[in-house]
């Protein structure tokens, strides 16, 4: 089974930074694209930043472009999201995401319309309070 397992959510004030890390099993890693999507309460799922399996191209969502940066250890099988300058706007459920479909680019996160093909983690509270 492939499991995804996330670590370093928590709260912080606006302004602040924390860094999401994901450990990953039971897949070929760098034969798949890794992500990020956040949900917050009534809003639509948004994928905040994906990256492809070989690390060489990205994504950010706009909303978050500048401020997080989205990294990989396919050494490690590990995928991180530094985040800074977080903002209140920020706050939800973070999910870290592997694309079932092997080998697509970075911006495979970009539409998440319909049942996006996607393994998920278990998710991680993000808080940032203003």
């Amino acid at each position: 089974p492939v499991h995804l397992v996330e670590s370093g959510g928590g709260s912080v004030q606006s302004g602040g930074s924390l860094r999401l890390s994901c450990t990953v099993s039971g897949l070929s890693f760098d034969n798949h694209g890794m992500g990020w999507i956040r949900q917050a309460p009534g809003k639509e799922r948004e994928g905040v930043s994906c990256i492809s399996g070989g690390g060489d191209s990205t994504y950010y969502a706009a909303s978050v472009k500048g401020r997080f940066t989205i990294s990989r250890d396919n050494a490690k099988n590990t995928v991180s999201l530094q985040m800074n300058s977080l903002k209140a706007e920020d706050t939800a459920m973070y999910y870290c995401a592997a694309d079932r479909v092997l080998f697509r680019s970075g911006s495979w996160c970009s539409d998440l319309s319909g049942v996006p093909a996607i393994y998920w983690g278990q998710g991680t509270q993000v808080t940032v309070s203003s």
